[in-house]
């Protein structure tokens, strides 16, 4: 790779200022490196040296380094002044954010020839997400609104990180590879471009095909040229030109015929080079050899006396223009004296792509939203999650005693690493996020259990303290690396397939299980070894509340298959039954409208119990702010899976007309009726000219300016002036009402002509107007009556389904691999498909029980799958899935090496393992019904999927997963047995 030279002026006051901040900066930087790396590494040792354990000293700093790297982010905010919870990015329902919506550039997509169609629109989509939430850890809504407009939602936004989402969206990203023009090689491009008939749009042609153009220097943050004459070899060729008083220089840039665009580009990142901050790309191979070809031709010649420079434009602006040494091919380097946050943007834009058409750079509508879930909802998840983790913590003690209160230890620095690395990679939590890294610190108490249990078999076999401790561990291993590999298996192939939804919970799940495993695996051991030492332990007393012996799980079987299968179809008729209702907005769009009251604002819960009558609970209702002449006003948006406008409008009417609040109406005004020429018919035959301007002079039809404070298509303003026309009995009134506009009569606007035929008396007109604006201003005034679309589109529905086919081929590979059989896997994936099936119709069966008597009882609600639920079905593949390994584990350490199967040696160690299941799935359990009880409606869905899950994922590692083992693996057998014999 050869990196591109860039050579930048920058006067000595700017350098020296420069030279200061980044002092600071570098002295600042210095110090937290040292606090990180150095000071754990010290504080070990310093303690290991205390506790006459200098064996320990590395594993005490490897915990300390962790843990100074989880804390190191809220040290940081709580240094700057700010409060400790501010280093947690928020999610939209929790802080609320941003709300800004784009509309496409319709001249520009005009002058292009290009449609505004919904493909187009969906890939358009599709790269601002790439654009705005590349990783897709944080919760950033982009939808389609309407025909031709994308809406953004940024949690938790301030005006910096607004302004930078706003750049990342709208700029086109429009990247090309051109050579500077030179006096030496250029001469008949230079004449061309001197010869102003020979361009267009600063455009030079040749014919009709681009030879050259000429471009401008990008600016600097400073709002300077990041090029100019003097930074580039001096027969470049340039030319000045004025502007608002300023003389301004643009560089002739050569065009080839093959242009070398972003489109070739498979790889963009942030790199470092001599001069500064820089994006490193690499093209494919098609871009490479036209790279190869272009710096091949221009690369420098000794004794040329001149450098040949490498434009790189970006949406028509010069940001560098290096000198070409040698041939490059498929990767280099684009300097340009960037600053971080335009190198953030810089990478953003150019791996998502050029937008196919131009956003109009301002937003339509901006507004700030407060947080969708109210205080006092918010109130009750809180407190549900804090009685939920008490719940875990008092559990481990009493049940485990001293081992408890070790585990308790390692769950609350679980917690710490969880939350600091989340913090670490700007993830955003939701409540339902939340409620899930809880959940996950109960599942983690699994690897504390299966860890004790093994410890409590050693001392039952006489081993001392500390041989239980280190056996304990040792063969605890083996299932927790199982368990834990195959559930991080599945999250990397959600990451890397599934939707922004999906990797936000992928990349939670993966951080979860490594901490996990760690807290439980190093940090425990570590704890216990130094406890044990130290003579803490003379014992290792725990309760012992379940010992099975001899239960005949297998003996069950058949029970249990119908069972299942009877909850699976009656389920799956429910799901089949409810079609698109078993679906909330996030997978169906609908339609939202924008309104405002008179007076003082209501509270969100009191709007929403206005407008549930209307539309059911399938709503979600945004309270925005907008400051209007340095006053803020609030603003509510509705949205709703009717995709009737007209219908959602009138049921907002209907739902305010009585009540204390007073809904903003429409306001009409009329301008002046004049006369105006009749358009001559083309489709009459044609007369002779004088005629038929004579008849036109003669027949004068009525105009009139109609302003509306909302916006309609001048055809349905059109339609209702006919209305009141076909009342006074006019014959056919839609030839002779219509409504004019300069814009696609499609599009909605706040000023329509309404054009009225000359064969309409002028006191009829006037009847018309003053009904009309009766009608009119009976109507509330909405801000924004639009469709949108779902948050999930269809393609993303099928990459999570893909993703999940993937994490389930990942699963039986590993276990084929691991367990040298398979069968395991595929015995695995059936109780994670029965698990999945089952749930899904108690879901659709829940939402029909809620409208009887067994709502109360069980706390149902009209149940629909939205995101939220659907991390909840993948925690609940990770729990089954843990689970099952757990049995199998244990089944392979009976069978040993017996290559048959038999019911005996499975009922044998599902009875081993069952004091664990019942015990993991209890914790666990403590968490989601908490949760289910008190967390109120923002959780409410999500732990009822839980708590299904949970049992139903304990059920099926005994009677789905273990029997579909035993039959599969008997199959098998019967299969080799004619080969065996002969």
């Amino acid at each position: 790779m050869m990196n591109f030279a860039i050579f930048a002026q920058q006067s000595i006051s700017d350098a020296e200022e420069v030279a200061e901040a980044s002092s600071g900066a570098g002295w600042g930087t210095f110090f937290l490196v040292v606090g990180i790396l150095v000071l754990p590494f010290v504080l070990g040792s310093l303690i290991a040296n205390a506790l006459k354990m200098k064996d320990l000293a590395t594993r005490l700093s490897l915990v300390f380094l962790a843990l100074t790297m989880a804390i190191s982010p809220f040290v940081m905010t709580v240094s700057n002044n700010e409060s400790i919870l501010s280093a947690i990015d928020l999610g939209i329902d929790l802080a609320g954010g941003t709300n800004m919506v784009f509309e496409v550039d319709k001249e520009a997509a005009k002058a292009e020839d290009k449609q505004i169609t919904p493909d187009l629109m969906n890939k358009m989509v599709e790269k601002v997400k790439l654009r705005v939430n590349p990783t897709g850890t944080e919760e950033v809504t982009v939808r389609r609104v309407g025909a031709d407009r994308i809406e953004v939602i940024i949690p938790g936004a301030d005006a910096e990180r607004v302004k930078k989402v706003k750049d990342q969206i709208v700029s086109l990203g429009n990247l090309e590879f051109a050579i500077l023009a030179n006096t030496v090689l250029h001469q008949e491009q230079i004449a061309l471009a001197n010869d102003s008939s020979n361009v267009r749009d600063n455009n030079v042609y040749l014919g009709q095909d681009v030879v050259a153009m000429w471009r401008r220097s990008a600016l600097d943050p400073d709002g300077d040229p990041k090029i100019s004459p003097g930074s580039v070899d001096s027969t470049v060729y340039t030319r000045q030109v004025e502007e608002d008083g300023k003389s301004i220089t643009e560089f002739l840039v050569i065009v080839r015929k093959q242009r070398i665009t972003g489109r070739y580009l498979i790889g963009v990142r942030e790199t470092i080079t001599d001069q500064g901050l820089a994006v490193g790309f690499t093209f494919n191979e098609r871009g490479g050899y036209l790279f190869g070809q272009v710096t091949g031709e221009y690369q420098k010649r000794d004794g040329a006396g001149y450098s040949n420079h490498l434009a790189v434009l970006l949406d028509g602006t010069i940001h560098s223009a290096p000198t070409v040494n040698g041939v490059i091919t498929t990767t280099g380097v684009i300097e340009g004296n960037f600053t971080q946050p335009e190198i953030d943007t810089l990478v953003g834009v150019l791996s998502a792509g050029a937008l196919d058409v131009p956003l109009v750079e301002e937003p339509v509508t901006e507004f700030t939203i407060s947080a969708l879930l109210g205080e006092e909802v918010q109130r009750k998840g809180f407190t549900a999650i804090a009685l939920a983790l008490a719940g875990v913590f008092i559990f481990t003690l009493v049940y485990y005693r001293k081992a408890g209160l070790i585990a308790d230890i390692c769950l609350a620095l679980n917690i710490i690493l969880v939350m600091g690395a989340m913090s670490l990679i700007d993830a955003t939590f939701t409540l339902p996020g939340l409620a899930g890294l809880v959940l996950t610190i109960g599942m983690a108490v699994d690897a504390n259990v299966l860890i004790f249990e093994r410890m409590r078999e050693e001392q039952a076999r006489g081993s001392s303290i500390r041989m239980s401790i280190k056996n304990g561990f040792e063969k605890a291993f083996s299932t927790i690396f199982d368990a834990n590999i195959t559930t991080l298996l599945t999250a990397i192939v959600l990451y890397y397939i599934g939707t922004d939804q999906v990797k936000g919970f992928a990349v939670t799940l993966f951080i979860g299980i490594l901490t996990s495993m760690f807290s439980a695996l190093f940090i425990g051991r570590l704890i216990f070894e130094i406890a044990e030492r130290k003579h803490l332990f003379k014992d290792l007393k725990m309760m012992s509340l379940i010992d099975p012996k001899g239960i005949d799980f297998l003996g069950k079987k058949k029970l249990a298959a119908m069972a299942s299968l009877v909850v699976i179809v009656i389920g799956l008729i429910a799901v089949g039954m409810r079609g698109s209702e078993n679906l909330d907005i996030d997978f169906r769009g609908g339609s939202m409208v924008t309104f405002r009251f008179l007076g003082d604002a209501p509270e969100v819960s009191e709007v929403r119990a206005a407008l549930e009558p209307k539309f059911g609970n399938d709503i979600t209702l945004e309270q925005l702010t907008v400051v209007e002449e340095g006053v803020s006003n609030k603003l509510y948006r509705l949205r709703t899976v009717v995709d009737d406008t007209a219908q959602v409008s009138a049921n907002i009417k209907e739902a305010f007309a009585e009540g204390p609040y007073e809904l903003v109406q429409q306001h009409v005004t009329f301008g002046e009726v004049k006369e105006v020429a009749a358009p001559v018919d083309e489709t009459k035959p044609k007369i002779e000219p004088e005629a038929e301007a004579e008849v036109a002079a003669t027949k004068l039809n009525r105009a009139v300016e109609v302003t509306l404070t909302q916006e309609m298509t001048p055809a349905a303003l059109a339609d209702q002036a006919a209305g009141l026309l076909r009342k006074m009995n006019y014959v056919d009134p839609e030839t002779l009402v219509t409504g004019d506009t300069a814009d696609d009569e499609s599009v909605k606007v706040s000023q329509v002509t309404l054009t009225f035929d000359s064969f309409i008396p002028a006191n009829d007109v006037d009847r018309v107007l003053t009904d009309l604006k009766v009608d009119l201003e009976k109507d509330p005034h909405f801000e924004e009556i639009n469709t949108f679309d779902q948050s999930v589109t269809g393609d993303a529905k099928l990459a999570a389904i893909t993703a999940m086919g993937f994490s389930l081929l990942a699963i039986v590979a590993y276990l084929w691999v691991r367990f040298q059989r398979v069968t395991f896997g595929l015995a695995a994936c059936a109780a994670l498909i029965h698990d999945v099936l089952i749930v899904l119709g108690l879901v659709a069966l829940g939402a029909y029980l809620s409208g009887t008597p067994l709502k109360a009882i069980f706390m149902l609600e009209d149940f629909k799958i939205n995101l939220p639920i659907i991390a909840a079905f993948l925690t609940i593949v990770g729990y089954s899935l843990n689970d099952t390994i757990v049995v199998f584990d244990r089944i392979r350490e009976v069978r040993g090496r017996n290559p048959a199967l038999t019911e005996a040696m499975v009922n044998t160690s599902l009875n081993q393992t069952l004091s664990r299941t019942i015990l993991t799935s209890l914790t666990t359990l403590i968490v989601v019904l908490i949760l289910y009880v008190l967390g109120g409606e923002g959780i409410h869905g999500f732990a009822y999927c839980l708590t299904l899950g949970i049992v139903v994922g304990t059920y099926s590692s005994i009677y789905v997963a273990s029997p579909t083992l035993v039959w599969l693996m008997n199959r098998e057998q019967k299969k080799a047995a004619p080969s065996t014999t002969t």
